[in-house]
């Protein structure tokens, strides 16, 4: 999963429609008068307006009119003996003027019976409200409430195309036969009910929770509303190891109260491969048009982030106004390569369900546009601006800011079974100048990934790095000049170099960063490098080296991260970060990360499952790991 540098960023549903004292909390002792001193209040308003209706109706010296035939005419009054001058008014040119000046009457004396009529109706009604109870006057007022809601939902929810199901493979299955496999599979699946229950408990309708404080937890990532990102993220995983009954109350939380017509600014990234991608594979995997539904109606909120004058998408987008922006500290006011890289699956999914190409037409730009563009070196930079269609600083990472641009140019390739060749050469290329110019063995044998920040190298590596051992594995078949063995051996050199960071701390977790510097090695040196937020990249990475070689190490490997996370993870109120994985007594950060029950614990449930489960032949998992199948619209064919 890809994380802009900077975090984890500390700190995001429109509320039910309430205008009780709750709604303003400060003028409650105002609003505590009674409901039907207000209704008077109302009532006298209108009263006083039907009386100045009908006073100021126009009258027929006017010469205005309320209803003509079609064959009647308005003609400029004109006195022919004075030379045809129009004198002002008009005349109607038809059965008479006499005929029409007597409907006018009636038509004026019919509107004002009316008027009185509805005053004394109004009053009537005024009269039976004022008799009865507060309790049935706030069950009535209650009741226009919710149907004020239901109507701008319907009025949000536009029909869809219907749209048969790809021919769905390996959604419930995987029981391993060896035991002691099993044994270990169900350890993980208790994790997740742990993390999980806690959060229904504590967090409920939060992004995510604090699990010592035990409350609600959210960041500046998903803006200033409670939007559930915990219940979206983690809806795939539930459903992939079973517990139905949880997946349940999050489609009904969903389904009752996901609302995306909120005044909150969110990033444009994030909500995509969180949400979008969270619904879409919820989708997919049990049939429910909710989820189909609610990721759409996201998708148009995200467009406007596209408004740009280069097509490059702000970071930043405001669900309501539609106002985009850029992060403050990303090189000039520059959008971020791994930010507006990570579209691509989830966008042509959208364009599929939808039947509407805009989804598609908008990534597809971002590809064309980047075509163009001179990269140093042949390698991608970190910055992009948006205005000017300029690089940034020349700074390159497979970690944070860049690493998953590079995992979806591979995956629109599969996504589209192989028949994307642009992508994958964009893909190759690529991945052959990260080889050459940031690919090294330290003095120690462990190969790892630098980034390259204004002509050097910084032997430095992230945790977020560590997914391309995964990637590098993924892509081998199919890469240029029978090259598959050389890139699965990559992938494994990787994967041993991210299990010696882990190896290295005290706490068998790895570290956010660790460098490769004389004789410093898979370890992190700085203390704000020294932290472990319950990321996935690593056990990604075990998985997909599990899949392709069936070496038992990886098992192992995988193992031995989750006696640590439960070990020194949990807590009674679910599972935090550590903030010093070389401290034998760590403190918490007090966050259960979103991706913790999204990637980290269904990576390791896969793990420990058999390939028959999500088999990569039928599926790609995007980069918060939610499950997309191959194969559902081959964009190159159309």
């Amino acid at each position: 999963m890809t994380t802009p540098a900077l975090l984890p960023l500390s700190g995001r549903r429109l509320p039910p429609l309430n205008l009780g004292a709750s709604a303003f909390p400060h003028h409650r002792a105002t609003l505590r008068l009674s409901e039907k001193f207000i209704l008077l209040l109302i009532l006298s308003a209108f009263i006083t307006l039907c009386f100045g209706a009908f006073f100021f109706l126009p009258d027929s010296s006017k010469h205005k009119r309320f209803d003509l035939g079609l064959e009647d005419v308005l003609i400029p009054h004109v006195d022919t003996s004075k030379g045809g001058k129009n004198l002002g008014g008009f005349l109607i040119h038809g059965q008479g003027h006499d005929e029409h000046r007597h409907r006018w009457v009636e038509e004026e004396e019919r509107l004002r019976n009316k008027i009185r009529a509805d005053h004394e109706k109004a009053l009537e009604e005024a009269k039976e409200k004022l008799k009865k109870s507060r309790d049935e006057i706030q069950a009535e007022i209650q009741t226009e409430k919710n149907k004020v809601v239901q109507e701008l939902k319907k009025k949000d929810s536009k029909p869809l195309p219907p749209v048969p199901l790809p021919n769905l493979v390996g959604i419930n299955s995987g029981e391993p036969a060896d035991p002691d496999i099993r044994e270990k599979r169900n350890k993980v699946k208790e994790m997740m009910k742990h993390a999980w229950d806690n959060y229904r408990q504590y967090g409920w309708g939060h992004n995510e929770l604090k699990p010592i404080a035990r409350k609600g937890h959210s960041t500046n990532i998903f803006g200033n509303s409670q939007m559930g990102a915990t219940i979206v993220d983690a809806l795939d995983t539930l459903y992939i190891m079973g517990l139905h009954d949880e997946f349940r109350e999050g489609q009904e939380w969903i389904d009752k109260n996901l609302d995306f017509s909120v005044n909150s600014e969110v990033s444009v990234f994030e909500v995509n491969i969180r949400f979008i991608g969270g619904l879409l594979a919820a989708y997919y995997l049990s049939g429910q048009e909710v989820f189909k539904i609610k990721a759409v109606q996201l998708a148009g909120k995200l467009l406007p982030a596209f408004n740009t004058p280069t097509g490059i998408p702000w970071a930043m987008v405001n669900l309501k106004s539609g106002v985009g922006r850029n992060w403050g500290w990303a090189s000039a006011g520059s959008s971020i390569l791994a930010e507006f890289g990570t579209l691509h699956m989830e966008f042509v999914h959208l364009s599929y369900l939808t039947g509407d190409p805009v989804y598609y037409n908008k990534v597809m730009h971002i590809r064309k546009l980047l075509q163009k563009m001179d990269r140093p070196n042949g390698l991608y930079p970190n910055y992009l601006n948006p205005r000017t269609g300029r690089w940034g600083q020349h700074h390159t990472s497979v970690g944070g800011l860049g690493d998953s641009f590079y995992e979806y140019l591979l995956k629109a390739w599969l996504m589209s079974d192989k028949m994307d060749t642009e992508a994958r050469k964009m893909y190759d290329d690529a991945i052959e100048a990260i080889e050459k110019h940031l690919i090294r063995k330290s003095n120690g044998g462990l190969t790892f990934i630098g980034e390259w920040k204004n002509g050097h190298l910084e032997r430095k590596m992230g945790h977020l790095t560590c997914f391309a051992g995964g990637m590098f594995a993924l892509g081998a078949d199919g890469s240029r000049d029978d090259k598959a063995g050389h890139y699965l051996q990559l992938g494994a050199e990787i994967a041993h170099t991210c299990h010696e960071s882990y190896d290295r701390t005290t706490l068998k977790l790895g570290p956010e960063a660790f460098k490769f510097d004389g004789g410093v090695e898979a370890v992190a040196v700085r203390q704000n490098e020294k932290y472990y937020i319950l990321r996935p990249e690593v056990i990604e990475t075990y998985w997909y080296m599990w899949r392709f070689t069936h070496d038992p190490k990886y098992r192992q490997w995988g193992w031995e991260a989750t006696q640590a996370i439960d070990k020194y993870c949990r807590v009674s109120g679910g599972f935090s970060g550590v903030k010093d994985v070389y401290s034998s007594s760590p403190t918490y950060d007090d966050v259960q990360q979103s991706f913790f029950l999204a990637e980290t614990l269904k990576y390791l449930y896969l793990l420990f499952s058999n390939d028959d489960l999500l088999p990569l032949d039928n599926w790609v998992f995007n980069t918060e790991a939610h499950p997309l199948p191959l194969r559902v619209w081959s964009i190159s064919e159309e």
